[in-house]
């Protein structure tokens, strides 16, 4: 990753951003501004009246993430576009590495492949996955859908996916495969992204936590065996608190690579898109 702290924007897919023009506008202004990234998020169906956060209303629009980042590489053209995360249990792996790969394609290589396991049991279950085999799942259809994007002809057998000698072409622009940045709040998370991520994500997280938790990667990382091919494992935080400049400090000096963005109780007429521009001219290049 290039010097200094990178920008992203979290949340293009939801509320009034599923209207064609906001979210067209949106990604062209976050992109103007100097956003490193526009990210979008992945709940196929929730449960009916979940409030997991009063942020996050179950019954608020809400675009698929495939569709959404394809939609996002054809109105914009240097921005990468990522996904914070999509429930790996829930895709059928051969085929998402399909999309997947159109999408880096597509975008010219913009993609950031964002992987989680998932939390809610109705929506694991409604898409024919479940909590208990939710992380081996995970670890499986990562591991399947890299050896679709890697190999020449691949064949994988698992528990969950099996196939001999298929063959996916084009092949993503990025080499061998579009960044996957593991998010998560365990250990088993933490583990995963040293085996298996370009990077680690971790959402509303203050300084205070984010220090933490960094802390206890790095702890893990020393016992956990992480493939050298890898590289140094980016870290993106989605912060829990309003970021000024002295915030995105802090995080800069903790060894965050980047702030995923995530705008609360900006849903005035406008307000999105100021905040957007603020960003921009306030903290972008200056961190």
């Amino acid at each position: 990753m290039a010097d200094g702290l990178h920008f992203g924007l979290f949340g293009l897919h939801r509320g009034e951003n599923t209207d064609p023009e906001t979210l067209t506008r949106r990604a062209q202004l976050a992109e103007s501004a100097g956003f490193e990234s526009v990210w979008v998020g992945d709940h196929v169906t929730l449960p009916y009246g979940a409030q997991s956060m009063p942020s996050n209303p179950a019954d608020q629009p809400r675009l698929e993430v495939v569709v959404a980042l394809a939609y996002l590489a054809a109105v914009t053209s240097r921005v990468k576009l990522g996904v914070g995360v999509i429930v790996l249990p829930q895709r059928q792996p051969v085929l998402l590495a399909k999309q997947l790969t159109a999408i880096d394609v597509l975008s010219r290589g913009r993609l950031l492949f964002g992987v989680g396991v998932g939390y809610l049991e109705p929506e694991l279950t409604a898409l024919g996955a479940t909590l208990a085999d939710r992380g081996a799942m995970t670890d499986e259809y990562l591991a399947a859908m890299r050896a679709i994007w890697d190999e020449a002809a691949p064949s994988f057998s698992g528990r969950f996916v099996s196939f001999t000698e298929v063959m996916q072409r084009p092949l993503p622009v990025q080499r061998p495969n579009p960044p996957v940045i593991v998010g998560g709040s365990s250990p088993a998370a933490y583990r995963r992204a040293i085996r298996a991520g370009n990077g680690f994500y971790g959402s509303r997280m203050s300084v205070e936590h984010a220090a933490d938790v960094l802390g206890e990667i790095r702890a893990l990382a020393q016992t956990v065996e992480r493939p050298a091919e890898l590289g140094e494992l980016e870290i993106t935080i989605t912060p829990s608190e309003a970021v000024d400049l002295n915030i995105a400090r802090r995080y800069a000096d903790l060894g965050v690579h980047r702030l995923l963005l995530w705008p609360t109780g900006v849903d005035g007429p406008g307000e999105l898109d100021r905040y957007i521009e603020t960003v921009g001219s306030t903290l972008i290049g200056r961190v």
